[in-house]
């Protein structure tokens, strides 16, 4: 007897529909499970076999094979089991096979029955919606994740037995149902930190804006408690809130992590990660022996803060060099290649110096040399990526802020003003492939970026005195494109060059750090 059920798997953010065959014929009784199964996959045949007994089905005293299909692709992990048993079950003639055609299985089975909630069910679901799938059954502590991808009809199941009974008599089981746009909507209603609350630091919260509103990574230079981890967190505040295409995407990624459950992994606010130091380079971009997200794609779609970024070893960040050109991540195994989205804003913190004091020599007694080694453990590929770096000083405590100074600085007005500044860049690059002024590739800089002649003459003079460089010189247009777009300007003049110039590459803020009376704020 010859039956087919329909499963699915992951390759990375790839997922596909695999079909599992079972063939029950005479022969010497057993099981062989065949198709490129991995280690967890071959133990499917045990968990199915003590499963099927624990529900009262016997196995027929026969040869039962199995194949996994496509059987090139290597198959790892544990949601195959349901569809196994199922496949089985339908060449015992247990039910109707009419159904099984357009219904899928998901899920682990434990030894009495019970099913177990799997990772990955959020990309293999909407790749079965794709394929014209029109049902799937998965574990009950998965059903809300299925339920969010409206196109298929999702049942959530805790035992074999009644995943039988719904074989036999569908009628009787209600869908699992998710209001996606209201976990959206009530999203937008809870409370949040608020920029309004950080005294002080106007410059900061100003380019911070222009991250935002452009996409452009940030670094942040100062002392101690000058509140740089109290800015960055505020960052998402002044985000555009997630689309639920976004959003879909992005929980997609915590799915194939296996973290959340249920609902909660339905991300519904941009993410916010910030690891420690002593963080490993797999943990970062991703990987192991069957590859999971890193830090990097968690981030995807929102922010990842570094702080303390010197303190990182080496070899970790400069692995973030590839993705962050790409977008994404690519690793490479003997199974395939796995890729997973990395489209974040990275923002990173440091001290001026190993004491963080500099340059108050009145409390900083590092050299020269102490200052450069410390600055040195950052690579320079990775400060080339860097967009902006801004100086944020030590302020006065309790300092006294006018109330019209708050509402201009508070979350919401910047938020209104970033929103404003991506409305104008969705415009303007509607018929390319990017959406931000931070991703202007160098073939349209002179086309989306074009100056006048004074502005020509002055950008080449700061070249000039400053030593630029031409990348240097190309980030700081795409920057004075962002400050247009937020001052509501058609064109990039002199004011936007300027400005932009406050934010330069670190070696330039270090260069005037020793005459800055920034940290003077009165």
């Amino acid at each position: 007897m010859f039956s087919t059920a329909l499963t699915g798997a992951l390759q990375g953010m790839n997922s596909y529909v695999v079909r599992v065959e079972v063939d029950i014929a005479r022969g010497l009784p057993g099981i062989a499970l065949v198709g490129f199964p991995g280690s967890e996959v071959v133990e499917a045949k045990e968990r199915v076999r003590v499963a099927l007994r624990n529900a009262s089905i016997e196995l027929p005293l026969a040869r039962i094979t199995i194949n996994l299909a496509p059987a090139g692709v290597r198959k790892e992990g544990t949601a195959f089991d349901l569809a196994i048993a199922m496949g089985i079950l339908q060449g015992m003639g247990y039910f109707d096979a009419t159904r099984m055609s357009d219904t899928l299985f998901l899920g682990e089975l434990g030894l009495n029955g019970v099913l177990k909630p799997i990772r990955g069910v959020l990309p293999i679901l909407q790749e079965a919606a794709r394929q014209g799938i029109v049902r799937c059954v998965v574990p009950s502590e998965n059903a809300m994740e299925g339920a969010a991808v409206e196109e298929l009809e999702v049942y959530g199941m805790k035992h074999l037995q009644e995943v039988l009974e719904f074989m036999k008599n569908p009628e009787g089981f209600e869908r699992q149902s998710l209001d996606v746009e209201k976990l959206y909507r009530d999203e937008q209603r809870k409370q949040e930190e608020d920029y309004g609350e950080v005294q002080g630091q106007e410059l900061a919260k100003r380019a911070f804006e222009l991250a935002a509103a452009g996409f452009h990574n940030l670094l942040m230079i100062g002392p101690p408690g000058s509140g740089k981890s109290m800015l960055a967190r505020r960052l998402p505040t002044i985000l555009p809130p997630l689309t639920r295409k976004e959003g879909l995407e992005v929980s997609a990624v915590y799915s194939v992590a296996g973290i959340g459950m249920g609902k909660d992994i339905i991300r519904t606010k941009r993410p916010y990660l910030d690891p420690h130091h002593t963080i490993s380079e797999q943990a970062l971009v991703g990987g192991g022996s069957i590859p999971r997200p890193g830090v990097i794609s968690l981030a995807h779609k929102g922010v990842l803060f570094l702080d303390e970024l010197p303190e990182f070893r080496r070899n970790v960040i400069d692995a973030m060099r590839q993705p962050m050109e790409d977008r994404k991540v690519t690793i490479a195994r003997a199974s395939g290649n796995y890729s997973y989205p990395a489209d974040f804003l990275l923002v990173a913190a440091m001290n001026p110096c190993p004491c963080g004091y500099y340059p108050d020599l009145s409390r900083c007694n590092c050299t020269e040399n102490a200052r450069r080694r410390y600055a040195g453990h950052v690579s320079g590929p990775i400060m080339d990526r860097m967009d902006m770096c801004v100086e944020v000083p030590q302020i006065a405590l309790f300092r006294g802020i006018r109330q019209e100074q708050d509402e201009k600085w508070s979350s919401a007005q910047m938020r209104e003003r970033v929103m404003l500044a991506r409305e104008r860049q969705q415009n303007r690059y509607r018929q390319e492939l990017f959406a931000f002024n931070s991703r202007i590739p160098v073939r349209l800089m002179e086309h989306y970026c074009a100056l006048g002649e004074t502005e020509i003459k002055l950008l080449r003079e700061l070249s000039g005195q400053l030593r630029l460089s031409a990348r240097t010189c190309h980030r700081m247009l795409k920057v004075a494109r962002t400050i247009a777009d937020l001052d509501g300007a058609e064109r990039i003049g002199e004011k936007q060059i300027y400005e932009a110039l406050l934010y330069k590459t670190m070696e330039y803020t270090m260069a005037m750090l020793p005459n800055s009376d920034a940290g003077k704020e009165s």
